[in-house]
């Protein structure tokens, strides 16, 4: 046994959480080590090799918006680029792409090996160690010991994973990588609330054996949305996806091998998440449809390995081969993974405040799939939120929290925090009460000062970011600087009512058919505005009078969110709140009013008497 320097944030983990917390501790200047069992471990995309879609890619640009790192090897890697819900509004698109899974891997290992501030060490990570409830450092499984002043924990679906083909099923993370058991009877000794999830891949295929000539084929978009605000050209060679669909005989081959399946056959209790089906979920829920739609996503330029995306399963393999060959163009398909469920520990959310500290035990944070939630995305976003708060707290620092009013991080968070999980959570913008603003086109306008305030953007960042918003303030101004009349604006080509009232080219932009290009045939000096900021101020300009309105709703929640509530603050005996609410307020601990709003079965009076109660406590207080 032998002891390493001290630390001031370790990360336990290599995965996108890891990564991305370790990145956000570094970037802040705090002394940060990386614990991952291999180094090939770093930056595994263990599923599906995508990033982004709907609700999750703004949460890769909100990352980005803080400087993180998930977008940028995104960008790098990415093989096809799809801006979802293109023909909706921009608040509701969300950007994606195919990624080569090693460029990706390799690409964010490089990354984390040039971070300043950061040491990767190799090693399984098998004891925490304590001072009373506060964590002191790590024990790894040779012996080594590794002190820190914080410590975050990432494992993913590593502790005490059990994956399932069938009737079959061992111990692993993941498939090819031992799970943590020894870590996970440490946690046990903590108290702390617990349950399983499950989540589960498809069998990945050989594209050589693939009829690729009978399928459909999907391109990518013509003008790639990348994930960085920093990216402006492709880094990758682009390619198509195929598309195939499921058929009746495909499914009378999964109905009659139902009780074969890990899921279907009582051996998992996990829950699994119910927006991402397993093909056995699909044919049982959705009896009804002859078909289901298969998408077959290339995983590398230079490899042989094809992801069919919409067909996971925890089937025996001989089933799994039978139900591929029933699909058009897959008659011949060789099956070179087969795919499996997994099952693990996760800790209930609601244990941890808004820094993602746990309450019970101090200096330890945990982020990703071991909080409940399910995807790359949702992980690294919570990286990168442990990571700076772990190190504000190693640097005497306020903690950092992030509000449902300006991201989709604060959002998570506290739907995480306070509500907890019954199944994996996956992000969608539907979740966002103000999502016309939280739009993953302003992310950068709306996080990267915070970044900047924080230290952990580059010199790159903040001259990117201070070019952008001058030029979009000289943009505004001269798009507000003369208001016009209806008879101006109608020689212009743009319809407007005959009412006599003036309107800048700032409140026609507001108009919903209305484009840059026509506001320039109104006022031509605009014409000399930069493409990119043309598109940003036209969005702007398109959801400026309905964000007047919500301001109201922002400014009641950030009001309550300034409300804190002291840790150790007792419901119990507030007069009028009922034995079952203040049970709940007791379990959820939330840490302001605004969090303490959306317990379960809040009303509006009981609100008002707590914050009351606050009241009278701050008073005592002073």
């Amino acid at each position: 046994m032998f002891h390493v320097k001290h630390f001031d944030v370790l990360v336990i983990g290599g995965g996108h959480a890891g990564a991305e917390a370790a990145h956000a501790a570094a970037r802040m200047g705090a002394r940060t080590a990386l614990v991952t069992m291999t180094l090939s471990g770093i930056g595994v995309m263990s599923c599906n090799p995508a990033i982004g879609g709907l609700g999750k890619g703004h949460l890769v640009r909100e990352i980005d918006a803080m400087d993180g790192v998930m977008g940028k090897v995104a960008d790098k890697a990415g093989i096809q680029f799809r801006l979802l819900n293109r023909r909706k509004g921009p608040a509701v698109q969300g950007p994606r792409a195919q990624a080569d899974r090693a460029i990706y891997q390799r690409e964010m290992l490089a990354a984390t090996q040039a971070q300043d501030n950061l040491t990767i060490v190799e090693g399984e990570v098998v004891d925490l160690k304590m001072s009373g409830q506060k964590v002191t450092g790590v024990e790894l499984a040779d012996g080594t010991l590794l002190h820190s002043t914080t410590v975050v924990l990432t494992t993913g679906t590593f502790l005490r994973g059990i994956i399932h083909i069938g009737e079959e099923k061992h111990s692993g993370g993941r498939m090819g990588d031992k799970a943590s058991v020894k870590l996970a009877e440490r946690i046990d000794s903590f108290g702390l609330p617990l349950g399983r999830l499950k989540t589960g891949t498809p069998p990945r295929l050989d594209t050589r054996t693939i009829n690729w000539s009978v399928l459909e084929e999907q391109q990518g978009d013509d003008e790639p949305a990348f994930f960085s605000f920093e990216t402006t050209k492709l880094a990758a060679k682009q390619v198509a996806c195929g598309i195939t669909h499921t058929n009746e005989r495909t499914h009378e081959i999964i109905s009659k091998n139902l009780a074969r399946s890990a899921m279907y056959g009582g051996h998992i209790d996990g829950t699994g998440p119910r927006y991402c089906p397993s093909i056995e979920d699909k044919v049982v829920r959705f009896a009804d449809k002859t078909s289901h739609q298969v998408f077959l996503e290339p995983e590398s330029l230079t490899g042989h390995t094809v992801y069919p995306n919409g067909i996971s399963t925890s089937l025996p393999v001989d089933v799994q081969e039978d139900y591929i060959h029933s699909i058009v163009g897959l008659e011949t398909a060789k099956i070179l993974q087969p795919g499996y469920a997994i099952e693990y520990d996760y800790i209930d959310p609601r244990a941890l405040d808004a820094s993602l500290q746990l309450r019970a035990t101090t200096h330890l944070f945990l982020a990703g799939q071991i909080n409940g939630t399910t995807g790359y995305e949702e992980a690294a976003a919570q990286g990168l939120v442990a990571g700076i708060n772990a190190a504000c707290l190693a640097q005497g620092r306020e903690p950092v929290q992030f509000s449902r009013a300006n991201s989709y991080i604060g959002v998570m968070i506290d739907d995480l925090t306070t509500r907890g999980v019954t199944e994996p959570y996956r992000m969608f913008t539907s979740r966002a009460e103000f999502r016309l603003s939280l739009r993953a086109d302003n992310a950068d306008q709306r996080l990267t000062p915070t970044a900047m305030d924080l230290g952990m953007v580059s010199v790159q960042r903040r001259a990117l970011f201070d070019s952008k918003r001058d030029a979009l303030e000289v943009g505004y101004q001269a798009l507000s600087r003369e208001a016009y009349t209806p008879k101006h604006i109608s020689r212009a080509g743009i319809a407007v009512k005959e009412d006599g009232t003036r309107r800048t080219p700032y409140q026609l932009l507001a108009f919903p058919d209305v484009q840059f290009k026509d506001v320039v045939r109104v006022q031509p000096d605009l014409s000399a505005i930069d493409r990119p900021i043309q598109i940003q101020l036209a969005r702007d300009a398109l959801y400026a009078n309905y964000i007047d309105r919500q301001q109201k709703d922002i400014d009641r929640i950030k009001k309550d969110e300034a409300h804190v509530i002291p840790t150790g603050f007792t419901y119990a005996g507030i007069s009028g709140l009922s034995n079952e609410l203040s049970a709940k307020l007791e379990s959820a601990r939330p840490d302001n009013l605004a969090q303490a709003a959306r317990v379960e079965g809040m009303t509006p009076a009981a609100l008002a008497l707590l914050l009351a109660k606050l009241r009278q406590h701050q008073k005592k207080s002073a």
